[in-house]
């Protein structure tokens, strides 16, 4: 009996064990933690957002099921989240020191919000509630967010102790050694309202939709204003931290008309026209410029940031191939106008037509709208045709060879800066850091990245032996630059002892015997380098 409790016992411990390193030790780098809390996460954002659209009629009443379903659900893996952290919080340090790890757990902040927003569901199967009080209960599940949120709080706060408040402004919003974890959710939270924004405005102009919900979609465009202006001026007020627009005013109005800046300024600025000069002006046009709120997205992609560095750099070659392709696009418009004028008087009635002729012919794209009838105009539509597919090729070949190549450069001063941090032979862990946002910025998979490291730190050793050996060969070595140059120092010693192995090779080994045998002659312990160095020439 004793050996089956003891057995269970010590299987419950390694099953515990198992399931704190699976999911829960942020220490382990290659387990399931991270995965399971963006998981819990999305299923919060995904509780929040059906609550929302459960208070739209037109959505909610033909799919009660299916919102009946996914609560259900969502319930259920919350709370497998509170049993399974209920159980391994004996090997949490946070409550492994106490008496009763459970109890602490228990009554911890994290666990008392994990508990409340499962309890009210549970405590409805023997209590008569309101189901409509049941369901509003569910915001207490947006409670469960301050887990991911809290400790990038409490690290960026460490971090950035002791920095003013305009310095921690701009480490929220950009990217700073001292960001941390919680400018990745600043980012992660406006690309969510980026997207949310620009499908609200797509839907919008469906009829039908529009009709259901206009409510709605203005609440939400008035959430989206006030999220995206609090964000530009956050970036307006910090910028001066940044070395670039140091000056109080010129570099705020430098920053002001810095592409990324007047695309979150567009994001916005719509917005605030309509609802200031409407009794002026129709501006309901201005509506649709909403959609360049898609255009901040570009500020977190790194494709897009070397995409336009590949057309800055290969602008003056873009300029003459557009060059050429308007010089032949005019001409065709003239030979077209030329051609079919008399013929077609209703579709090439004049030559700004005839361009728009001439632009669908030269692309390949055909619509049929509008085709030449007369020979000589076919004729010269087949030859437009079969240039259109070099001449209209140029810019897409050039810029996808510039981006290839743009790419290969980025990846060759990654490779340099893997040897700067290399220099000391020890990468740091704020160096460890800027190496994964680099490789994350340049689509790296982590095989790929550990690939490059691996080379930097072959070609670095490699490298350092071959300026140890000049150096060696060059002149005679002092101690003081050995002691600072380890690898040269060996190289060095493994010299001495060549030439040591070569002297003892053309020596009477007996002369040299009784020569280190006496004390006045030499000291212990070069007798007992020497000893050493006579077995090894002699078993040679």
């Amino acid at each position: 009996m004793n050996l089956n409790s003891v057995s269970i016992s010590s299987l419950n411990l390694i099953l515990r064990k198992r399931l704190y390193n699976l999911f829960f030790n942020a220490r382990i780098k290659n387990n399931f933690h991270h995965q399971f809390e963006h998981f819990i996460t999305y299923m919060i954002v995904l509780n929040m957002a059906g609550l929302v659209l459960e208070h739209i009629p037109i959505i909610y009443e033909s799919r009660e099921h299916f919102f009946h379903l996914f609560d259900v659900m969502s319930l259920g893996i919350f709370t497998v989240e509170y049993a399974l952290r209920f159980y391994v919080a004996p090997e949490d340090s946070a409550f492994s020191s106490a008496k009763n790890p459970r109890l602490t757990f228990f009554k911890s902040p994290f666990a008392l919000i994990d508990l409340i927003s499962i309890l009210p569901f549970y405590l409805g199967a023997f209590f008569d509630v309101d189901l409509r009080v049941l369901r509003s209960l569910r915001l207490l599940r947006l409670f469960k967010l301050f887990r991911a949120v809290a400790p990038a709080v409490n690290g960026f706060l460490e971090q950035n102790q002791g920095k003013s408040f305009r310095y921690k402004i701009y480490a929220l919003v950009n990217e700073t050694p001292t960001s941390g974890q919680l400018h990745q959710i600043f980012d992660f939270f406006i690309v969510v309202w980026v997207i949310i924004s620009v499908l609200a405005v797509i839907l919008e102009s469906v009829h039908s939709i529009n009709y259901h919900l206009h409510s709605e979609f203005m609440i939400l465009d008035i959430l989206a204003v006030a999220i995206f202006s609090t964000e530009y001026l956050m970036r307006m007020y910090s910028c001066t931290e940044n070395p670039k627009y140091q000056a109080w005013l010129s570099g705020r109005l430098k920053n002001a008309t810095s592409p990324t800046s007047l695309i979150d300024l567009l994001a916005v600025l719509p917005f605030y026209l309509e609802s200031l000069l409407h009794h002026l002006f129709d501006l309901r046009f201005l509506r649709v410029f909403r959609l360049m709120r898609l255009l901040k997205l570009a500020r977190y992609s790194g494709a897009t940031q070397s995409l336009f560095i590949v057309i800055k750099r290969e602008w003056p070659v873009m300029k003459a191939s557009a060059f050429i392709m308007i010089l032949l696009v005019m001409l065709a418009a003239c030979l077209g106008y030329l051609f079919e004028h008399e013929a077609q008087p209703d579709k090439f009635e004049n030559i700004p037509q005839s361009i728009y002729w001439a632009v669908i012919t030269l692309a390949s794209v055909g619509y049929g709208d509008i085709s030449p009838i007369t020979p000589a105009g076919r004729a010269m539509t087949i030859i437009l045709a079969l240039l259109g597919i070099g001449i209209f090729a140029i810019p897409a070949a050039i810029l996808s060879s510039a981006l290839s190549d743009q790419l290969r450069i980025e990846r060759e001063m990654m490779m340099n800066e893997l040897y700067h941090m290399l220099e000391d032979g020890v990468i740091s862990p704020e160096e460890q850091e800027l190496i994964e946002a680099e490789a994350k910025r340049l689509h790296l998979s982590r095989s790929e990245l550990d690939r490059l490291l691996e080379k930097a730190k072959v070609q670095m050793g490699l490298e350092q032996s071959a300026s140890a050996k000049e150096l060696t060969a060059g002149h005679e070595l002092d101690l003081k630059f050995l002691s600072t140059h380890p690898t040269v120092a060996a190289e060095q010693l493994k010299i001495t002892i060549s030439k040591l192995q070569q002297i003892m090779s053309v020596s009477s080994a007996d002369e040299l015997t009784n020569y280190f045998k006496d004390p006045n002659n030499a000291t212990p312990l070069q007798s007992a380098l020497f000893q050493i160095l006579l077995q090894n020439t002699q078993k040679q």
